[in-house]
């Protein structure tokens, strides 16, 4: 129990001088809370909490703040996706246990609750199907397919593209149109059929030309990223960024019921997230258009074997709780479209919530 927990179990006080003693029953005491932690460790939380159901004595053992930290941090890194109402509050990461006082212990089972993808999937089916008939109603009335705008370094960075295996995989995601509407030379984009059902439409913007970016990566360079245009200001002491995007790109944004940003998820590559952000604060502008609008991030690696930054990093780097619209990050792998389907499913549920408001 001591290599994995300490020698305590959490909310415990510690042992007075003497107690040490291997008679003392306070001792033999600690070293039982020290193994029991040690064995519930190796128990999954949905096992902790059918443990829990069992006595009142197992109810409260369970809830050890201090073995839910342990599977907080163990487990997150391998969720593949994270929403605005399930992002991790960063303290868990900065703080040490030892830093909190035993009467303002982080609420780290509750946490873990309201961020592991599996509660968030159980608490989606239990809800009323009702949403989904009003969204129905909603389409015969409007005839309006939701139109997307995505843009990001991920579209253009990866060894894989994802426009590309988007566009040639129908099993997965069907090419259903080339809408004949142009937005001031932005173009049409690009209709797709989801699950046989939905239609909806997704606009890809990239930084530049493609005969530049293909320069780009022939030379391992980094492309200008034409979308932009750089304005700085004074913040306190300090210079900050701020960009806008130019013309052609804002009519898009005027026009789209959402946004999907493609990050560059892969773990050795550099990452400058702050001008990320900065960019994708430029897109979603409420000057620009309704500020509740969903903004769906694709955390992309090219293929499988690469590693990658947890989607729960990702979030965290890219300081999405900024934001005040709806957003989920989802694991994506181009090579395959692995998680695609599933960032699109909530981006067209939270899209048809906002128009049906």
């Amino acid at each position: 129990g001591a290599e994995r927990f300490g020698s305590r179990g959490a909310g415990s006080p510690p042992p007075p001088p003497g107690a040490l003693d291997t008679g003392d029953p306070r001792t033999r005491r600690y070293r039982r809370i020290d193994v029991q932690l040690n064995i519930m460790s190796f128990l999954s939380p949905q096992d902790l909490c059918h443990l829990g159901s069992t006595s009142c004595y197992w109810r409260a053992a369970v809830q050890d703040p201090l073995l839910w930290r342990y599977f907080l941090l163990r487990d997150l890194p391998f969720w593949t996706s994270v929403d605005w109402k399930s992002l991790p509050d960063v303290e868990i990461f900065n703080k040490a246990f030892s830093e909190v006082s035993d009467n303002a212990l982080y609420d780290y089972m509750a946490a873990y609750k309201k961020s592991c993808p599996q509660s968030r999937r159980s608490l989606k089916s239990s809800r009323p199907r009702y949403g989904t008939v009003t969204s129905f109603l909603q389409s015969l009335v409007t005839q309006a397919e939701p139109r997307f705008a995505m843009f990001g370094p991920g579209l253009e960075e990866l060894d894989d593209s994802l426009v590309q295996k988007m566009m040639t995989c129908p099993e997965i995601l069907l090419v259903a149109g080339l809408p004949q509407r142009q937005i001031h030379g932005i173009g049409s984009g690009v209709s797709f059929q989801f699950n046989n059902n939905q239609k909806f439409n997704i606009l890809t913007l990239y930084s530049t030309t493609s005969v530049e970016r293909r320069r780009a990566r022939a030379e391992q360079a980094v492309a200008v990223n034409k979308m932009f245009y750089q304005e700085n200001s004074i913040v306190g002491n300090q210079q900050a960024v701020h960009y806008s995007v130019i013309a052609q790109v804002k009519k898009v944004c005027e026009v789209v019921d959402g946004f999907i940003y493609v990050a560059n998820a892969e773990a050795h590559k550099k990452h400058d997230r702050q001008e990320e952000l900065a960019r994708i604060l430029a897109m979603i502008d409420p000057a620009l258009g309704p500020s509740n609008r969903p903004l769906l991030v694709l955390s992309c690696v090219s293929h499988v074997g690469v590693k990658r930054i947890p989607c729960v990093y990702v979030a965290h780097q890219l300081q999405l709780n900024l934001l005040r619209q709806p957003w989920m990050v989802q694991d994506t792998v181009a090579a395959t479209l692995d998680g695609l389907l599933s960032g699109i499913e909530w981006l067209l549920e939270e899209a048809n919530c906002k128009n049906a408001q």
